[in-house]
């Protein structure tokens, strides 16, 4: 059993840089501490469980660890018609994924889950945002899986990144289809009076 001097501090169990990203932007004191759940364990059921589940199982693998801490675990899916679109594997299945989406409309769902072991606390929802693509010509295809931001996405795309040009229109949040639903997490951290309104605080990481 492992502890973390201030109790108070956030864990993120997550190594995304996107969501150690936005959770920096809101002003939240937290540290990174990545869970070692192995995703392929999950059975699939529907994707909003789905994305729930992993995000508890995320959350409670850091958890046990770290029993005094409140810690975050979340999860991102692309669905189009049904079916899931994962990370790509190679450029190939990056070009398949981009055409599939190309002049069409997604969804993106995100799992998040907040935890604490010994308050016997724990929490999970799943936020979906509707993602519209350009029609994309097969040249903007070539290029962009030439970059390497295909790679570590959930559907071969970052909205946050050069992948922007691809979207058309979103409706939902936006930070959801980044990888975290900002304002629903900032949401349930006040009402759980586990952050205050006492100004912005730098990450546990800036502050050593």
């Amino acid at each position: 059993m492992q502890s973390i001097e201030n109790s108070k501090i956030l864990i993120l169990a997550s190594q995304s840089p996107r969501r150690k990203y936005l959770l920096s932007q809101a002003g939240i004191q937290f540290k990174v501490i990545p869970s070692q759940v192995d995703e392929s364990t999950v059975p699939m059921t529907s994707p909003e469980s789905y994305v729930k589940i992993l995000a508890e199982r995320k959350a409670q693998d850091v958890a046990r660890q770290y029993p005094e801490n409140y810690v975050i675990g979340a999860d991102t899916i692309v669905l189009l018609d049904g079916t899931i679109l994962g990370k790509p594997r190679s450029r190939n299945e990056a070009r398949q994924m981009l055409t599939r989406l190309s002049g069409e409309t997604h969804q993106v769902l995100t799992g998040f889950a907040l935890c604490c072991t010994a308050r016997s606390y724990r929490y999970s929802d799943a936020v979906k945002t509707d993602v519209r693509f350009k029609k994309l010509a097969p040249e903007e295809i070539e290029w962009y899986i030439h970059t390497p931001e295909p790679f570590d996405k959930a559907g071969a795309y970052a909205i946050q990144g050069l992948g922007t040009f691809l979207v058309k229109s979103i409706n939902g949040s936006y930070t959801n289809v980044v990888g975290l639903p900002v304002c629903e997490v900032i949401e349930l951290l006040l009402k759980e009076g586990i952050i205050g309104l006492n100004g912005p605080s730098r990450t546990f990481d800036e502050t050593g």
